[in-house]
């Protein structure tokens, strides 16, 4: 093959990638945009706010969650707690029924001492696999959702897989625990069967 014919070829799979890479990215919605909490709503007594791109948890007890209804999705979000013995959690496909938090409601566990566990009401499901963070440090997590599974990803790395989620659809949530964590660049693909 010519360096020429190469080099064309090379160029075209680059092409090839900035187009897939655009087309995956385009597929994204910003669930938090940043600027306030449109989109969103307080249930109970949770204390949500936005500035400067984050969404603070300020205290109180209670969620925050999607206007919106999802079934396959992938969610991901950057997260961290501002005080020793932080709690929070990512309610996934949720009802509307309870209080301060939904009753039987799927919850992926941002306590530092249980990080990663998941959680069906009360009820712990899958027992916690991430070690303690120490209060201010960032940590991405993705969470993907697809018929009855459920996987988790932290910073990139999956962490597990667990086959029996129901309901099919519902809402995405944010707990108030009476604690302050902050959240940004929280966004949703949702997925097709």
């Amino acid at each position: 093959m010519r360096a020429t014919t190469r080099l064309a070829v090379a160029l075209c799979a680059l092409r090839l990638a900035a187009v897939t890479a655009f087309a995956d990215e385009a597929t994204w919605t910003e669930l938090f945009n940043g600027r306030d909490l449109a989109g969103w709503q307080v249930v109970n007594d949770g204390v949500f706010t936005a500035t400067n791109g984050v969404l603070h948890v300020g205290g109180g007890m209670g969620w925050l969650r999607s206007e919106k209804e999802f079934s396959d999705f992938a969610l991901e979000a950057e997260w961290r707690g501002l005080e020793t013995n932080y709690n929070s959690g990512f309610y996934v496909r949720s009802g509307l029924a309870g209080k301060p938090f939904p009753d039987g409601g799927w919850q992926v566990n941002l306590k530092q001492s249980a990080l990663d566990a998941l959680v069906k009401g009360k009820d712990v499901v899958l027992q916690s696999k991430t070690p303690a963070k120490p209060a201010g440090e960032c940590t991405k997590f993705r969470i993907e959702a697809r018929g009855q599974s459920i996987t988790l990803f932290v910073n990139d790395e999956k962490i597990w897989n667990y086959t029996e989620l129901e309901p099919a659809r519902g809402f995405i949530g944010i707990q108030a625990e009476g604690k302050r964590v902050e959240f940004r660049n929280v966004r949703i693909r949702e997925l097709g069967n």
